[in-house]
């Protein structure tokens, strides 16, 4: 599925993690897309502007600063200049992740497009792609009205939707995602719809929350020595499926 083509003459590519509902693995799939990137041989650069949970900043083994936007217990929207700042003289060739906590998702979209952003970003030769998190079970809704506040507030964007069905079925009354009215309505603007791999949740499930407790990268999980040889061969079937939803998904 591509309706927004990639820019051969991007300079850079920018990559906004974006979910009013937290809890849902936003810094999951944040520390995903930066490891597959970096997988593919690009150069990944990565702010987190959590202001609460800095997850992805924790993975010592990421290139990863963090942004620092409160001030005396606000948010301090002049802080985003910096990153603004960053964007636009991101290197040729690379890409930047901004993995935006929840308590800041209105925040930082109020500064998006009252600063112009995206334009800023288009005229400096970037592409920039936002990316939310849909999630199954009793956060589903939540994270619909995530998505639709996405969809109205940059609807030129092209957004990639990782599907994240570890809580739940993603199913509504019967339907799936590509059945939801969100999805019909605004279907020109999705640029790919990511569907994380599924496995026993007893199993792989408990692999993955094991590896992202200790902040590690598939990596350093699959290497390492004391990593038992079934855990091993889980993750790294896991990674293997996990790089071939990314590499179709047209964002490299």
């Amino acid at each position: 599925m591509k309706f927004f083509e990639h820019k051969e003459y991007a300079v850079a590519t920018v990559h906004f993690i974006l979910q009013g509902k937290g809890g849902v693995g936003k810094s999951m799939v944040a520390s995903f897309l930066y490891q597959s990137l970096r997988h593919f041989g690009k150069d990944v650069i990565a702010y987190d502007t959590d202001p609460v949970n800095a997850t992805l900043a924790a993975f010592k083994e990421f290139n990863v600063t963090t942004l620092a936007i409160m001030r005396d217990g606000n948010i301090d929207a002049r802080k985003f200049d910096v990153l603004l700042e960053a964007l636009v003289n991101a290197p040729e060739g690379s890409h930047v992740i901004v993995d935006n906590g929840a308590s800041s998702f209105i925040a930082l979209g109020a500064y998006l497009q009252e600063n112009d952003v995206l334009s800023l970003l288009a005229d400096a030769g970037h592409t920039v792609f936002f990316h939310s998190i849909i999630t199954g079970g009793q956060a589903l809704g939540d994270t619909i009205q995530g998505l639709v506040q996405l969809v109205r507030g940059f609807p030129d964007s092209p957004l990639v939707i990782w599907l994240n069905s570890f809580f739940g079925e993603i199913s509504m009354d019967g339907m799936s995602f590509e059945d939801f009215k969100i999805y019909k309505d605004h279907s020109h603007q999705f640029h790919a719809l990511i569907r994380l791999p599924e496995g026993n949740r007893a199993l792989i499930g408990k692999d993955l929350e094991d590896l992202l407790a200790k902040r590690q990268s598939f990596e350093a999980g699959i290497n390492g020595s004391s990593t038992s040889i079934a855990v091993k061969a889980r993750l790294k079937r896991y990674w293997n499926q996990l790089l071939s939803c990314v590499e179709q998904a047209d964002i490299l």
